[in-house]
C-alpha cells in the first residue's frame, strides 16, 4: 500500500469517527513566561503511563526543540510536565487552572488511532480545544501528523499544534 493510499484511509477512517457536533471555538494561544517566573505547567494526555520516565520523554523534547531554536521553550528546566488520563476526575478542575496542554503522539502502527481516539473523549469531556503535539523528534510532519492534525479539526474543532520539521 502506498504512503497516499495509507493516508487516505486513514482520513477516510477518521471522518467516520467524526461526531455530528459543530466544532467549538478554541482559547487564545498562551504567552510566554518572563525570566524568573514561577514554572511552565504542561499537562500531556495520551503518555502510555503516568510514571516519572513518561514526563521525562516530554522534557526531553522540549529540550530538543530548546536547542533546534523554539524560542518558545526558553529554559526547558522550567517546565513542569504533567501526565494526565483523559479519564481522570481532575480534568474538569485543570482545565480552569491549566492553558498549556498536549497530547502525546506515539510513533508506532497503532499511534494515530490511539491518538485520535484520546483527542475524542476529551472532546467528550468537554475538554481542551487547544493541544500542542509532542511526539519522538523523528516523526515526521508529513503523512500521520499532519493526518492528525487535519482529523482533530476537521472532526472535533480541536486545534493541534505541530513543531515537527
Amino acid at each position: 500500500m502506498s504512503a497516499v493510499d495509507q493516508a487516505a484511509g486513514l482520513r477516510q477512517w477518521a471522518g467516520t469517527q467524526c461526531t455530528p457536533e459543530a466544532p467549538r471555538a478554541h482559547a487564545a494561544p498562551s504567552r510566554g513566561t518572563p525570566a524568573g517566573a514561577p514554572p511552565r505547567t504542561l499537562v500531556v494526555v495520551g503518555l502510555p503511563g503516568a510514571s516519572p520516565d513518561q514526563a521525562r520523554r516530554v522534557v526531553t523534547l522540549l529540550e530538543h526543540w530548546a536547542a533546534r531554536g523554539q524560542r518558545w521553550v526558553s529554559d526547558p528546566a522550567r517546565w513542569r510536565v504533567v501526565p494526565l488520563a483523559v479519564t481522570s476526575p481532575h480534568l474538569p478542575a485543570l482545565l480552569d487552572q491549566q492553558s498549556r496542554w498536549a497530547l502525546w503522539v506515539g510513533s508506532d502502527p497503532d499511534a494515530f488511532r490511539r491518538a485520535f481516539a484520546v483527542l475524542r473523549r476529551l472532546h467528550e469531556r468537554q475538554g481542551p480545544r487547544r493541544l500542542l503535539a509532542v511526539h519522538a523528534p523523528e516523526l515526521p510532519r508529513q503523512g500521520l501528523l499532519n493526518n492528525l492534525r487535519q482529523a482533530a479539526w476537521g472532526c472535533l474543532g480541536i486545534d493541534l499544534l505541530v513543531m515537527a520539521a
